[in-house]
């Protein structure tokens, strides 16, 4: 059974989703037949490259609070973050144009290290101080994840190099009316949004396994927070 995964680097419900559908995996009984695929969905594309700005900031602009309202909501994804056993930096984060990450993801893939720098990424955006903005930040966690650091330099500096593989990934999103993420795809017959709880993956997996094959796409769970094609990600109040 294959689990196709949409998210963003740059956002925190597909970082504390990750963690929750793998605990689900964990205790799913046919785990081991089981291939993640990770797919390309970008929150801010129409960011320039090179454009950051501090996370805070950025979520006081986009939701029109003060910073000390938007330092509020960081606090409180933190605190679902860290009850998954994640680290969350909840200051000094950055917030940019993820296109060049998302490339590196795919030539993670071809060389079969896409979630090794997946989780490093993550890890470097929320619980470090590491700007995955940064080329050469991304060029040592390619190299930790196991790639070829010149070539992973080389990507980078080709603009064109796995961007039309990026480009399929939104598409497809969009034809399964994915409108956020994290968005879970099971063997192309149900879909989850959302960083839902562990249980709820466990269900949708022994589901689309009992239930192989089936037709459409069926969505299961009740709606979770995801962050939005716009950018906004939605946050627990408490």
């Amino acid at each position: 059974m294959r689990v196709e995964i949409w998210s963003d680097i740059a956002c925190p419900w597909c970082y504390i989703g990750k963690a929750r559908f793998e605990k689900g995996l964990a205790e799913f009984a046919h785990r081991d037949e089981v291939e993640v695929v990770h797919r390309s969905f970008e929150l801010d594309p129409s960011r320039a490259k090179g454009d950051t700005a501090l996370v805070i900031d950025m979520l006081a602009e986009k939701y029109g609070r003060s910073r000390e309202e938007a330092a509020a909501m960081e606090a409180n994804v933190a605190a679902n973050a860290q009850s998954e056993g994640l680290g969350y930096r909840t200051e000094g984060r950055d917030h940019g144009n993820t296109f060049d990450i998302h490339r590196l993801l795919h030539l993670a893939k071809a060389r079969g290290r896409q979630d090794q720098l997946l989780t490093l990424a993550y890890r470097a955006n929320f619980a470090e101080e590491r700007s995955v903005f940064d080329g050469e930040v991304l060029v040592a966690l390619a190299e930790e994840a196991g790639l070829d650091a010149d070539e992973a330099r080389a990507v980078l500096a080709d603009p064109a190099a796995y961007a039309d593989d990026v480009r399929t990934d939104e598409r497809e999103a969009a034809e399964l009316g994915a409108n956020a993420v994290p968005f879970f795809v099971f063997d192309r017959r149900y879909g989850i949004s959302g960083g839902q709880p562990s249980e709820v993956f466990v269900q949708a997996l022994e589901q689309a396994w009992k239930d192989r094959p089936a037709t459409a796409l069926t969505t299961v769970g009740d709606d979770a927070a995801a962050c939005g094609s716009d950018g906004a990600c939605e946050v627990p109040q408490g």
